[in-house]
């Protein structure tokens, strides 16, 4: 499907060697501070990056470009939790090794095991049992029930919820006449992400809410043959703001920080103005790394690692981890417009989808364009299970990049 011929010159080895020199930047940056273990651990992430570069072009007929972009906001996500708190930095190192051992796990799991659009019912079962877990286990924090903590560890579940939703669509509509000999047919699939909404808004996570809605209506609507059951969506996502906007007092402030935060400057409109001064801060080449104040903004090295990447690398570095995003949701689509199997084809939209959307909602609260959700910057922001998910992810994209018939298996051509 993609052109498996790369040269020397190829954007490819210019991306890698971008990587190389980012993280070159850290250690003189650090130099005086960082240890000889730390320093190793260093080069063995740079030998990491470059192995599995290398073992992708090898084993995957399909699209290489999308895990080297990772690689690039990874890169950048880990020179910029370091520079903040050096122990985080190194969970972090952890964390994105773990996630590409996790990719290539998906990935061969994906591949090889056949069936993935039959088990509807085993993604819907294991969603609810999230669910329940997290409300018998689960601790409030910032205002959503959505961290368990197990053995010291804790994790999302609504993460690995993410997934699973993305694979209850592919199947859905993969075989849509399945269900049609159920009734009420047509509002099966809505019944479900409705009950998913429904219990994350008794969990109070809008923001994970948001995104299941987005990617459950794009689907629907590129698929979905009655067109008013679109409408119904539109109608009723519009409750459903202003339901949250009543109920929960969390919602009502973040929009009005959003609206105005210098009125609230002091304490509710702290953190987004902080935001705004960082990135007004950094200007257009930064202050340099190590010489901003990243410390000023609460959260800097998970929700709004942006502002402080801004701050220190500059708004040039911020449009360049934009234009990363886009490219890879572009490249997303590419893949699903190439692949001829319909049920990796809405895999590909949808975990292309994932990533849009939640980029842009995280991207859309640091700048004031949108109301602050809790949500991470994918493969930038610090944190295990948002990394664990975001590669499985991305090892689904992966597999959808190749071509595969209708059994699963990889066409020879």
């Amino acid at each position: 499907m993609f052109n498996k011929k790369v040269s020397i010159n190829s954007p490819r080895n210019l991306l890698f060697l971008f990587e190389i020199l980012s993280l070159f930047l850290l250690l003189v940056s650090q130099w005086n501070n960082i240890e000889k273990t730390i320093y190793y651990i260093w080069i063995g992430l740079i030998l990491i990056i470059y192995i599995s570069n290398y073992l992708l072009n090898k084993i995957s007929s399909g699209d290489n470009y999308i895990f080297l972009i990772v690689t690039m906001l990874m890169s950048i996500g880990i020179i910029m939790i370091y520079r903040i708190d050096p122990n985080l930095g190194m969970k972090q190192l952890l964390w994105l090794s773990g996630g590409i051992a996790v990719f290539y796990l998906t990935y061969f799991a994906i591949k090889l095991i056949r069936g993935w659009d039959r088990w509807i019912t085993l993604y819907i079962g294991a969603s609810y049992f999230l669910f329940i877990m997290t409300f018998l286990l689960g601790t409030r924090k910032y205002g959503a029930i959505n961290w368990i903590n197990i053995g010291g560890i804790s994790f999302q579940p609504a993460e690995i919820t993410k997934i699973l939703v993305i694979f209850i669509i592919a199947s859905y509509y993969n075989k849509p006449d399945v269900f049609k000999k159920y009734r009420y047919s047509d509002y099966i699939l809505m019944g479900i992400i409705y009950s998913f909404i429904a219990l994350l808004f008794l969990q109070r996570d809008l923001g994970t809410a948001l995104i299941f809605y987005g990617i459950f209506l794009f689907v629907q609507f590129i698929y979905e043959e009655k067109r008013k059951l679109i409408l119904y969506n539109i109608g009723l996502s519009s409750i459903g703001a202003i339901l949250g906007y009543v109920l929960f007092d969390h919602v009502k402030i973040r929009i009005q920080t959003w609206i105005d935060p210098w009125s609230f400057i002091d304490n509710k409109g702290y953190q987004i103005t902080q935001s705004l001064f960082a990135i007004a801060e950094g200007g257009f080449f930064g202050t340099g790394l190590g010489l901003g104040h990243p410390e000023f903004i609460p959260l800097a090295y998970t929700d709004f690692i942006f502002s402080a990447i801004c701050e220190e690398m500059g708004i040039f570095t911020g449009i360049g981890i934009i234009m990363l995003f886009l490219i890879l949701v572009y490249r997303g689509f590419k893949i699903a417009l190439n692949q001829n199997n319909k049920f990796y084809k809405i895999l590909a939209i949808g975990v292309s989808l994932l990533f849009g959307i939640q980029s842009i909602i995280i991207l859309g609260g640091v700048l004031k364009l949108l109301p602050l959700t809790g949500i991470t910057l994918p493969f930038v922001s610090y944190g295990g299970s948002s990394i664990l998910s975001s590669f499985i992810a991305l090892g689904i994209l992966q597999v959808s990049s190749e071509d595969i018939n209708y059994e699963g298996e990889e066409v020879v051509e």
